[in-house]
């Protein structure tokens, strides 16, 4: 993932800005304003040290996981607040959640170890070697397997989530960034450096096909609507990116934020979010599966860029924090990341739109 950039700090919930229909990739569209209110932007301090990486919602315990470097912290929906953390997950990116097995499994990048937990127990049992920084994690529930997609190793390492043994590790040829399953024997996943889809065949380990995500540039976040077979990539360049998750033919592009880095979909809603290290959520509406149209930008705060969604409530969860100015670059050029400021981590949570 992509680390947190300075930006401004956006005023409270407000209106719809700008937004633009488009109606297929080649086909550029009229701008068109839409109006409409939202809800207020709740906020919950945490507080604590160290940054954070993806955001994982439990629907069966309504919790929120959240990756905080050497921990992951488990907050409580209901209750709002920490309610148990889960130590000696060294430089933890994401945790995945098999809920039949009672499982859960946590990428440790800087172990190159994916750390196993029971759900009711919350403490690591055991510990799977795998590639070299492992980031983004997947659980598939058919074949019961997870997918750990190995930043620096590109390569993702494929896990039997039952007997916890390593299947087999497939190389990308780049930059694995968020994956999806499509419940039908496939996986798919960004990748950033090449602006490329990699369609993974379940069944034998296989890459079956690399699809260009051409006009988007450093995809990150990856989101799948399964019923219409749409895949939607966020990217570096201010596009969210519709795919047809059978060919790869690029269906749509609609206008986000800056500084993406999630996106999940809404199939109650036919709604895509994505989160924006701006300060913004941008809501893309799909009509059918062939036409889509950003209809809103909703401010949230400065460097929220990953984000959990509830499919239950439509509530979306994000998490970020204040930081100082950045430290004046070093002699070789190198701009040391803002500090950020103590106890500013905070978890914003955000109303059905």
């Amino acid at each position: 993932m992509l680390p947190p950039r300075p930006g401004l700090v956006p005023v409270l919930l407000g209106a719809v800005l700008l937004t633009t229909l488009l109606q297929g990739h080649a086909q550029d569209q009229p701008a068109q304003v839409r109006a409409g209110a939202v809800g207020s932007l709740e906020r919950f301090n945490v507080g604590g040290l160290g940054g954070w990486d993806f955001l994982t919602f439990d629907s069966s315990g309504q919790r929120l996981f959240i990756t905080r470097g050497d921990r992951v912290q488990v907050w409580s929906t209901v209750e709002k607040k920490v309610v148990a953390e889960i130590a000696s997950t060294p430089g933890v990116h994401g945790v995945a959640l098999a809920h039949e097995l009672n499982r859960g499994f946590s990428s440790n990048g800087r172990a190159n170890t994916v750390g196993v937990f029971a759900l009711d127990g919350l403490k690591i049992t055991r510990v799977i070697e795998v590639g070299e920084n492992p980031d983004a994690i997947l659980y598939e529930p058919t074949l019961k397997r997870i997918y750990a997609f190995n930043g620096r190793g590109h390569s993702v390492s494929v896990i039997d989530a039952v007997g916890l043994s390593v299947l087999a590790t497939v190389p990308l040829d780049g930059k694995p960034e968020v994956a999806v399953a499509d419940g039908a024997g496939h996986v798919f996943v960004n990748i950033e450096d090449k602006a490329e889809l990699v369609v993974l065949d379940q069944a034998t380990n296989r890459i079956l096909a690399r699809w260009p995500l051409n006009p988007c540039l450093e995809p990150t976040g990856l989101a799948i609507d399964v019923a219409h077979r749409r895949l939607f990539s966020v990217c570096g360049n201010n596009k969210m990116v519709v795919v047809d998750a059978d060919s790869g033919r690029v269906v749509a592009e609609a206008p986000i934020g800056d500084g993406p880095d999630g996106v999940e979909f809404d199939p109650s809603l036919g709604k895509a979010f994505s989160a924006n290290g701006q300060g913004t959520v941008t809501v893309v509406q799909e009509t059918d599966a062939e036409h889509f149209a950003t209809v809103a930008t909703i401010p949230t705060q400065a460097h929220a860029r990953t984000l959990a969604l509830d499919p239950a409530s439509h509530r979306i969860y994000l998490v970020t924090a204040s930081f100082g100015p950045a430290p004046a670059s070093s002699s070789d050029g190198i701009r040391p990341r803002p500090p950020m400021l103590k106890d500013s981590f905070t978890v914003l949570v955000l109303p059905p739109q």
